[in-house]
């Protein structure tokens, strides 16, 4: 009888120990990229947080991932979200940006619903991250998508609630699920652990599934003519600034690949139009629509919009 239940609980001691390891292993690693997103960090430029502090942080350029870091990170990031002008949190249309903001969300939304059904997939499951006040799976789910999504924000998940599309605050709630389609509309850029967080990502998505991350690209014209006053550095919220090269190398060392990059054409006016007020006091309509204008032009041959869709699977 002893060898008996030595076989039962000496074989689950094994396997707890053999999970332990890889688990310990794969910690290792993703602290250890972790790092090399902190090494060699040298000056790129200085920045202000325009929405809700006022304070200064430095924005570091990565040599080898050619990304760009924001230094400090403040411990207590949750209260930098705390503003009406944050919008993707509460929907306000108070001001004259808001009103623009809106006025293109619905066509936007149709874009990004009509890449999620190119994919012909069968289930139609996705995950939205970053979900805000709900409106994109909302029409996901009136085109008979199966949806779920994480918004770490009460405000929005509130909001959210009332337009019938219910989110979960932390995406660790979602264990043990696999998506076809997961989406982070400019979200890879807030998250504080970022290998560690690709990582989940991975876990979560299905075998022939595809991951959409959409993100500023700081090497776009309208990112070199504004520099410390363009709005998508937008510190300390946004703590990395991402290249095509960087992305690509990336999630290249979880083992996936780029399969395709879609521009957001619309980003490069609505960012000017708030970057001419950041350096300028005022909204310059006239100059942010030329900029926006130019930033699309240059990007027709340089491939370098102002944000770009990175469509993402595994292999």
């Amino acid at each position: 009888m002893s060898l008996f239940y030595w076989f039962i609980w000496g074989d689950r001691f094994v396997k707890k120990t053999q999970l332990f390891l890889v688990e310990h292993l794969i910690m290792k690693k993703l602290m250890g990229q972790k790092r090399d997103f902190q090494n060699k960090l040298k000056p790129y430029l200085e920045c202000k947080d325009f929405t809700v502090s006022g304070e200064s942080y430095k924005v570091l350029f990565n040599p080898d991932y050619e990304m760009l870091v924001t230094s400090p990170v403040p411990e207590d990031l949750e209260k930098y979200y705390k503003s009406d002008d944050y919008i993707s949190h509460t929907d306000s249309r108070k001001s004259f940006i808001d009103i623009i903001y809106h006025s293109v969300k619905r066509s936007t939304l149709r874009r990004k619903l009509a890449l999620i059904n190119s994919f012909n997939t069968k289930i139609k499951s996705i995950l939205d991250i970053g979900a805000g006040t709900g409106d994109f799976l909302k029409i996901c789910a009136a085109n008979n998508w199966n949806i779920s999504g994480v918004e770490p924000n009460s405000d929005a998940r509130k909001i959210s609630k009332t337009k019938g599309v219910l989110l979960k605050k932390e995406l660790d709630q979602l264990e043990n699920k696999k998506f076809d389609v997961i989406t982070l509309w400019h979200v890879l850029e807030h998250v504080e652990n970022l290998s560690h967080y690709i990582f989940k990502l991975k876990q979560l998505l299905s075998d022939n599934g595809r991951l959409l991350i959409a993100v500023p690209n700081y090497k776009s014209y309208d990112a070199k003519y504004y520099k410390e006053f363009w709005a998508a550095f937008d510190v300390p919220r946004h703590l990395w600034h991402f290249s095509q090269q960087s992305i690509h190398k990336i999630f290249s060392k979880e083992q996936m690949s780029v399969e395709k990059i879609i521009p957001m054409k619309f980003d490069s006016f609505y960012v000017s139009l708030l970057s001419e007020k950041y350096k300028t006091g005022k909204m310059n309509l006239i100059n942010a629509f030329y900029r926006g204008f130019v930033s699309n032009l240059k990007g027709k041959s340089t491939s370098e919009y102002s944000s770009l869709i990175y469509v993402i699977k595994k292999g």
